[in-house]
């Protein structure tokens, strides 16, 4: 994504502006920035968060719309993002904070080369995403919808033919060593499919000492370092275009005991023999219900992912955990022979409770489990 020139003025003047779906269907609206780009057109029901979002490396060559009415409306700080850099390709919203009092997160996106699509009908949008499914699209700047639709088949055209394995290309390249803050806590391998800072936060504070891979790493590398547990983050696009990572998962069952979430909940379910789908328009926001028998609770829980695992393909030693409630998809599973548990919602971000966040804490007590079980 190339670097767009920052804004001379506090407030940047807005130009004619499209939103056109791969199908030729257009949305008007007011362009902000100096570039256009295309991306998988999705959807976040999110009241706030526009920076974690944004940062979140799951987002990845993602246009995103934003249902609520306004962002930017609580300015920007680096101390909300989940990672370096903003991944999004682009973002379209109703209302786009604008002022000069404030004009913060538009900077920030502008500056970061991502145009922002404001004044759009974003209600008639989603709805009719939701009739369609997730779709590519382009955001543009012209002025006419046939000059629109000129400029974003090019777009559309030039991104599908990029590299699939979205994971390899936002994770690290190599392995990094980190010290956590629990002094006698196990020693935890992260394969990173683009993990988020609030992960990595949550471990921290349970281990000793943190390594986290490449997705292409080998299990006979992780195995050398002597993790106590590993846990597969989060990551963008289809788990069926991840090279490599399956086998490195498969090669690693039994030895250690293993924690997937959302992306890596998607790469344990096909190390395991299962297999996955790719969603109409994928669950993002931080309003789901989760029913969760492994804790025997109900959770509303943050949610971000395109694809979910099929439960009839999962070996009868596999036992769904949890279950969306608003569709019934798989959002967790356990395995008592295969030592690993699976979950497709993030519960680093709870959504106003914190009750999800003691996943992490069954993840260490099933690890110490396990090592003390092999001693």
């Amino acid at each position: 994504m190339g670097k767009a020139t920052p804004s001379a003025s506090a407030i940047e003047l807005g130009k004619s502006g499209y939103l056109v779906l791969e199908n030729g269907v257009c949305f008007s609206g007011t362009f902000l920035g100096s570039t256009e780009q295309a991306g998988e057109v999705v959807f976040n029901t999110s009241h706030s968060g526009y920076e974690e979002i944004s940062t979140d490396p799951s987002y990845f060559n993602q246009i995103l719309v934003m249902t609520a009415v306004q962002q930017g409306n609580y300015g920007s700080s680096r101390a909300m993002w989940e990672s370096s850099k903003i991944h999004i390709q682009g973002m379209v919203c109703l209302e786009m904070q604008q002022s000069l009092r404030d004009c913060s997160w538009q900077n920030k996106l502008l500056e970061n080369g991502v145009p922002i699509l404001s004044e759009v009908d974003t209600r008639r949008l989603v709805l009719y995403l939701r009739e369609l499914g997730t779709v590519w699209g382009a955001i543009v700047q012209a002025e006419t919808v046939k000059a629109a639709r000129q400029r974003s088949q090019n777009l559309i055209k030039k991104l599908l033919c990029e590299e699939k394995d979205w994971p390899f290309m936002v994770a690290v390249k190599k392995m990094q060593e980190l010290k956590a803050k629990k002094i006698k806590g196990p020693r935890i391998a992260v394969i990173d499919f683009g993990v988020k800072n609030s992960i990595i936060k949550e471990i921290s504070a349970r281990a000793s000492q943190i390594a986290i891979f490449p997705p292409r790493a080998k299990a006979k590398d992780i195995l050398k370092w002597k993790p106590d547990g590993v846990l597969l983050s989060n990551g963008p696009g289809d788990p069926m275009h991840v090279k490599e990572a399956v086998q490195t998962v498969r090669n690693l069952l039994t030895k250690v005991f293993i924690f997937g979430i959302c992306m890596g909940h998607q790469i344990l379910a096909l190390a395991l023999g299962g297999s996955t789908y790719k969603l109409k328009f994928g669950h993002r926001g931080s309003n789901h219900p989760v029913r969760d028998a492994l804790l025997n609770s109900i959770t509303v829980t943050s949610q971000n992912h395109g694809y979910a695992v099929k439960e009839l393909s999962l070996p009868s030693d596999v036992k769904v955990t949890h279950t969306n409630l608003n569709d019934g998809t798989i959002e967790g599973f356990f395995s008592s022979v295969k030592k690993c548990i699976g979950i497709q919602f993030h519960p680093e971000s709870s959504p106003g409770p914190k009750e999800s966040s003691v996943l992490f804490d069954v993840f260490i007590k099933e690890l110490k489990k396990f090592k003390n079980a092999s001693l």
